[in-house]
């Protein structure tokens, strides 16, 4: 079995379905990933309510809104003079390109949407994967800094390129955005209570497949 394989079946079968992205719809998720960076997941929930309640969480009246209102419901997310110009920016791309319509959007071919999204200020690969897979349902996999943690742990890749680690996973899992997505969510969960800076190798279900925790064991 690959070790991602028997990785990503130990912490299911210790965590659990995780049933992530934690929004209501696709746009949602959109305007999450892009309120996402350098901030808590507790803080872009905010400011989305904040935006439900101003009534913005759509994409035409967030492409017309002024950027002191986007401000006064993003804030709470950080980066307050950024962030709302970015997100005003890309619903206003997203009218351009496709009306605003996310089916069409995303019904081009995975690397045709990938460059599009990357070719969006503030969007890096990170961002832009987690577009792909969580709202468009594309099979790309996600790689954020707890996902690089586990998977050096682990052994099962050298180095922390972004691609590198993507391709890792990729690899070793089938091609199916509902697997991705559970396993990018269980990665999550599992760096939160085991696989943090200071490890709790001890008690972590991956421990009999782990190098570093091998290691430390003696």
């Amino acid at each position: 079995m690959h070790r991602v394989a028997d990785a990503y079946g130990r912490l299911l079968a210790h965590h659990g379905p995780q049933s992530w992205w934690p929004a209501e719809t696709r746009f949602e998720v959109i305007v999450g990933a892009l309120l996402m960076q350098q901030t808590a997941w507790g803080n872009v929930e905010a400011a989305i309510r904040n935006l439900r309640h101003a009534g913005l969480l759509d994409v035409r009246r967030l492409a017309a809104a002024s950027l002191p209102e986007i401000r006064r419901c993003v804030r709470v997310a950080g980066l307050y003079r950024t962030k709302p110009a970015r997100l005003r920016t890309f619903c206003r791309h997203l009218l351009d390109r496709a009306d605003g319509d996310l089916d069409a959007y995303f019904a081009r071919p995975t690397a045709v949407v990938r460059e599009d999204l990357l070719a969006q200020r503030g969007v890096g690969p990170e961002t832009a994967d987690s577009i792909l897979l969580y709202a468009g349902g594309h099979p790309v996999f996600v790689v954020d800094a707890y996902t690089v943690r586990i998977a050096s742990r682990l052994g099962i890749v050298r180095g922390t390129g972004y691609d590198r680690v993507a391709g890792t996973f990729t690899r070793g899992l089938p091609s199916d955005p509902a697997v991705y997505r559970e396993c990018h969510a269980l990665l999550v969960a599992h760096a939160k209570g085991f696989c943090r800076p200071r490890p709790r190798c001890d008690p972590c279900p991956l421990l009999g497949i782990c190098d570093h925790g091998r290691r430390r064991k003696g």
